[in-house]
């Protein structure tokens, strides 16, 4: 049996799409969907089954639908004992960070259904009040894309690097015009640019009104006083109870997401000589094999996965 550590991580939004609960309807691990459903007011059973793509959309229901897969997939893969080595480790891209405070033992399911719901419903809000964008620069060193955004940032526009995701890869978040000027400016740095279908400027200042309303939910909620290392967005460094998760939720929502940095961390500090990625599609594994080439990923997006 193969006993490297393993690192359990779990994808944010952008990775939904319809009908992604059907390879996981006819699992045990469904009866999740009822459990968040009474937690947050919404028939998370149809919204996998039968939301449409432009339902998927809206800030608060792709959230909730990531989360959920992500929880079916996790309680599957306990249920059938599919982890062949000690998991010492969680962390998420952004939502997901929720999913690996679960996982992780932080949280309750119903409790972080709950956070998620009002993260994504004062996030939806933020960005009705103030109108933003985000996008993805690929194949430029980080130093020239924040070097281009301050520049642009310099002229009045208002723009922000939200996402370091992997070697050559880096989200911007801001203002549609200063995402713009960036794309604009993209080939300068030797960058192609890829705008992104999202609702809002999310990891970006224009979130605190969204990060005002999370602290609450975060306060009312505590998070046990001791669990798994969970690594941080906002700081990649792990952390196992009774640290503050009020503060850094609050932050994740106003600042990058430090994904890059997370994953050596994982690897690197905390021993991980395996990653497993828990939810729907594969974006974390590929990211994860730009970052680390030499460690193992698998990505568990359906049942047969496990198997």
């Amino acid at each position: 049996m193969d006993q490297r550590p393993i690192g359990l991580v779990f994808p944010g939004q952008g990775t939904q799409r319809q009908a992604m609960g059907a390879p996981w309807r006819d699992t045990p691990s469904w009866e999740i969907t009822a459990e968040i459903s009474e937690a947050t007011g919404e028939d998370i059973a149809d919204l996998l089954l039968n939301a449409s793509t432009e339902q998927l959309r809206r800030t608060d229901l792709a959230q909730l639908s990531v989360f959920s897969v992500a929880m079916i997939a996790h309680a599957e893969a306990v249920r059938r004992e599919a982890f062949d080595g000690p998991v010492v480790a969680c962390a998420g891209h952004s939502l997901g960070e929720y999913a690996a405070l679960t996982a992780a033992g932080a949280f309750t399911v119903g409790a972080a259904a709950a956070l998620v719901a009002a993260r994504g419903r004062a996030m939806r809000e933020a960005s009705g009040a103030r109108e933003g964008t985000m996008g993805v620069l690929v194949a430029a060193p980080l130093e020239d894309v924040e070097q281009l955004v301050a520049t642009v940032r310099d002229k009045g526009a208002d723009v922000w690097v939200a996402n370091v995701n992997a070697p050559g890869q880096t989200v911007v978040s801001g203002a549609v015009d200063g995402v713009g000027r960036v794309a604009d400016e993209a080939p300068s740095i030797g960058a192609k640019f890829i705008r992104l279908q999202v609702g809002g400027a999310f990891h970006s200042p224009y979130m605190a009104p969204a990060a005002e309303a999370l602290a609450t939910a975060l306060k009312e909620t505590p998070a046990a006083p001791r669990h798994l290392p969970v690594v941080a967005n906002v700081d990649a460094r792990p952390y196992d109870g009774d640290c503050g998760w009020t503060e850094l939720g609050t932050r994740q929502l106003t600042s990058p997401v430090l994904w890059e940095e997370s994953v050596r961390t994982l690897t690197g500090t905390l021993g991980c000589g395996r990653l497993v990625e828990l939810g729907p599609g594969r974006t974390l594994a590929g990211l994860i094999r730009r970052i680390v080439p030499d460690v193992e990923v698998v990505s568990v997006d359906s049942p047969a996965a496990l198997d």
